[in-house]
């Protein structure tokens, strides 16, 4: 366990120092698309009450998370493919799961700003009120973890060239036909029993539901569905890695 923990460390270290040029832009990037999906969407809807406040605003903030997972830390891997710094980085002799958990890391941190300054924005645009759970430490950390394992089980199963096609396919489901912007009752009955199975929904209710706290308290379904589709993506990833070269 301290081998690990040093190799995580090490590897953390080593990717902030890889990426600090573009971190910086990462983080302006999610704060503006955050936030302009709050208010470019609440332009939509004239008269908006405090439900659909709510499903925005934690919305939003799930699509920022998804965005980070899912869009940019997938493209970066194929970019990294198509450079050989993945076949480097294989050849380490350090724990393939520490060099997730470090690259995951960084991308969840990536992603915190943006759902402060949505959180902001959306108690000015529309007065929200929100009672935030203690859940929410665990639920951010678990949306990523799960997004961030979607992306790159499909960065390290799809070739390069076409992981740019895929992940905006999976962030354009994200955003108009998962209920993450509004609620599932909206979908057809087979559009709801996909997203059953489907981990968009369940991310989208647990930031919405550790936001503001439903009055039965905040549903350990989703926690547990996130978990399950985090160990998988990263299940796969890791047994890709793992693969002779």
């Amino acid at each position: 366990m301290r081998s690990w923990l040093h190799s995580y460390k090490l590897l953390l270290k080593w990717n902030a120092l890889r990426m600090r040029a573009e971190i910086p832009v990462f983080l302006a990037l999610q704060t503006v698309i955050a936030s302009g999906i709050v208010i470019g969407f609440s332009l939509l809807i004239p008269e908006i009450d405090a439900v659909s406040a709510l499903y925005l605003t934690t919305g939003a903030m799930t699509v920022s998370l998804i965005t980070v997972g899912t869009v940019l830390a997938p493209q970066i891997v194929a970019q990294q493919k198509e450079r050989g710094l993945l076949d480097y980085q294989r050849s380490m002799p350090v724990p393939r799961l520490a060099m997730l958990a470090a690259d995951a890391t960084i991308w969840i941190l990536v992603a915190l700003p943006g759902l402060v300054a949505t959180l902001f924005v959306a108690i000015l645009r529309f007065d929200l009120q929100v009672s935030m759970s203690p859940w929410l430490v665990l639920a951010v950390p678990l949306v990523s973890a799960g997004s961030v394992a979607v992306g790159y089980c499909i960065a390290y199963t799809v070739k390069p060239v076409l992981v740019g096609l895929v992940t905006n396919i999976v962030m354009i489901a994200a955003l108009m036909f998962a209920p993450v912007n509004y609620p599932a009752e909206r979908l057809p009955e087979w559009a709801r029993t996909v997203h059953d199975w489907l981990p968009f929904q369940y991310m989208a209710q647990a930031i919405r539901d550790t936001i503001d706290v439903p009055a039965g308290g905040t549903p350990l379904l989703p926690f547990v569905v996130l978990v399950a589709w985090a160990i998988i993506g990263l299940a796969i990833t890791s047994r890709v890695m793992t693969r002779r070269i």
